[in-house]
């Protein structure tokens, strides 16, 4: 080999070894917080300002930061709380605990504070003109509402929902604001006479960890960016835990554990006025995380319930809903309830769950499983409802989260 070959070949790996580092930066995938750095650079041009954002926004994915605002950023002399600030104000980017950490570096947890303070007094005169959409109409057929999430977190299995809304004619929305699927919880409930009453939503099972936290909707936002006019309680109570039929109300004891500032006849004789209705109380399951009563009964009329079959349930609950059905003369159906689903991926699912369908005007959605057991309690379902449609529909994807029809919607 020549000299000139030799130099040549040396020549062409300190050139490639000079090279390489700045290829690497260039295509390396940057962090938020290195691109909060470069945003407030001043050194940098508007232009590649505007690049950083955009940048930005493909990272935050379902936080968008609009084009318009990209287009018209200037940095001026601000550093970069200012800007973040800026952002989320400007793009209503809700700055929780993680995109904080992810864009600052630190939490920035007074402005977290005062910006959902702000959120739940802004006056948005759009959701002002259409505040009576959403009011109950006695003379109307119900509507189903889902939030938004379902669609995009589960989209074949919403699909599947929606297919069946609309093969018979039901009405359906999706619900702005909401930070989880299972709307059922956080709404309002809704009385015998239209009145929509708005618990305080602050389950202790939300409770523990930040991201379970920041999980949990803001109820009063919910309700305005919805336009909804509700009353107001400071009871501790979700939706989920509440069935209405006729006069009677079946809550489970869940409600005591989770006020336990309030005396058990007070807070019965206030439940009692704010529903107007017949409190009834049911033992909750002490394995289910929630308590909710729409996973171990529902009413088929005043007098009649369907609940999960008793030979499967703990002797404890079995014990106890006997004394609830002679107390109040209740007639039980028993409904199959499938055991041997969970897995330890998912120790809350409800799969086998049947009695968290969804019922609304005379059609019934059940959730089926791929079990024997399917055919059975379609069969119940039709013989207890002879008035009302009954469909089924694979949840199964979302049950796995600890949830199933009844839970993510909500009716009104």
């Amino acid at each position: 080999m020549s000299i000139e070959s030799i130099i040549g070949i040396i020549s062409g790996v300190i050139t490639i070894g000079l090279f390489v580092p700045v290829i690497y930066n260039y295509f390396k995938k940057r962090s938020l917080t290195e691109m909060m750095n470069s945003l407030v650079n001043r050194n940098y041009s508007t232009v590649q300002h505007q690049k950083i954002l955009r940048r930005m926004n493909r990272v935050l994915g379902g936080a968008k930061i609009s084009e318009s605002y990209i287009q018209g950023f200037v940095l001026n002399n601000r550093g970069k709380e200012a800007v973040f600030k800026e952002i989320c104000e400007k793009n209503d980017i809700e700055p929780t605990r993680e995109i904080c950490v992810k864009m600052l570096g630190a939490d920035m947890k007074k402005f977290r504070e005062e910006y959902n303070t702000r959120r739940r007094t802004r006056i948005d005169d759009a959701v002002q003109n259409k505040a009576s959409d959403l009011q109950p109409a006695m003379n109307k057929p119900q509507a189903v509402y889902m939030s938004e999430l379902l669609r995009t977190r589960y989209p074949e299995t919403c699909a599947r929902l929606i297919e069946i809304l609309e093969k018979h004619g039901t009405e359906y929305h999706f619900l702005k604001g909401t930070k989880d699927i299972w709307c059922r919880d956080y709404m309002p409930v809704r009385t015998g006479s239209g009145k929509l009453v708005q618990f305080r939503y602050d389950p202790s099972y939300l409770k523990g960890k930040p991201e379970w936290e920041e999980s949990r909707s803001d109820v009063d936002y919910v309700c305005h960016l919805n336009g909804l006019n509700v009353q107001k309680s400071d009871i501790n109570l979700d939706g989920g835990n509440v069935l209405i039929c006729d006069g009677r109300a079946i809550i489970s004891d869940r409600v005591f554990s989770e006020n336990p500032n309030k005396e058990k006849k007070a807070l019965l004789q206030e439940l009692s006025l704010l529903l107007e209705c017949e409190i009834i109380i049911v033992p909750s399951i002490r394995e289910d995380f929630t308590g909710h009563a729409d996973g171990m009964v529902r009413f088929v009329d005043r007098n009649t319930i369907l609940g999960n079959s008793l030979k499967d349930e703990y002797k404890y609950w079995r014990d106890g809903i006997m004394k609830v059905l002679s107390e109040y003369d209740l007639n039980y159906i028993e409904v199959p309830f499938i055991t041997d689903m969970k897995d330890r991926k998912h120790p809350n699912s409800a799969l086998g769950i049947y009695v968290n369908y969804l019922e609304v005007n005379d059609l019934i959605i059940a959730p089926v499983f791929n079990r024997p057991e399917d055919e059975e309690v379609v069969s119940i379902f039709k013989k207890a409802f002879p008035n009302k449609i009954v469909e089924t529909i694979d949840y199964k994807e979302v049950a796995l989260e600890g949830g199933l029809v009844n839970c993510s919607t909500w009716v009104n």
